[in-house]
């Protein structure tokens, strides 16, 4: 049995751009719950927020903005990936507001020896970091929020922003530097 070029999956590079930013999310699903995945994953322990709420989320928001116009599918991913920072970052001034105790130091039974986990204050101090940041360059935040939000290559990164991927290397270097400076690092 043999299958006609029209019916074969097109390979990623040459999908064809849909027409509004809706009709993205069946082709992008599974990429953005892999965007998802890691970025949960290297941001350590969230008990409410998983892959799949963080990338329906994101989709709602991303619906509700239709009006954005996205040029190809790297444009997307890069609108895509400030929208799952927006939703982390909301969710963590949400779990704020709704802990008990105040300013009281939350206590568990695990050391944490090794763990690699961001707490709720380091991804708001980032989160302001990066609005300090937008105002010196804004290419600057967009590497970082594709870089660290949505575990995108330099490449992809290169493509969706227009500039090669020795920039997006230079950009992410300084984009370090400066927020070391603002976190006071």
């Amino acid at each position: 049995m043999t299958t006609s070029t029209a019916e074969r999956p097109q390979p990623k590079a040459q999908r064809p751009a849909p027409a509004n930013l809706a009709d993205y999310l069946p082709q992008f699903y599974a990429e953005l719950r892999r965007l998802a995945r890691a970025r949960l994953a290297a941001g350590g322990r969230y008990t409410l927020l998983d892959t799949t709420a963080l990338v329906h989320e994101s989709f709602l928001r991303l619906r509700r903005a239709n009006h954005v116009p996205i040029n190809d599918s790297q444009h997307f991913l890069a609108y895509a990936t400030s929208t799952m920072r927006s939703v982390i970052v909301d969710y963590v001034r949400q779990r704020k507001a709704e802990r008990r105790g105040g300013g009281a130091a939350h206590v568990t039974l695990k050391t944490g020896h090794g763990e690699l986990t961001a707490s709720d204050d380091e991804i708001l101090s980032v989160h302001e970091a990066l609005e300090t940041l937008s105002k010196v360059d804004p290419r600057l935040v967009q590497v970082v929020e594709m870089r660290y939000f949505g575990g995108l290559t330099d490449v992809e990164i290169g493509e969706a922003l227009g500039v090669t991927d020795r920039t997006v290397r230079r950009d992410w270097e300084r984009a370090r530097l400066l927020l070391a400076g603002l976190l006071g690092g």
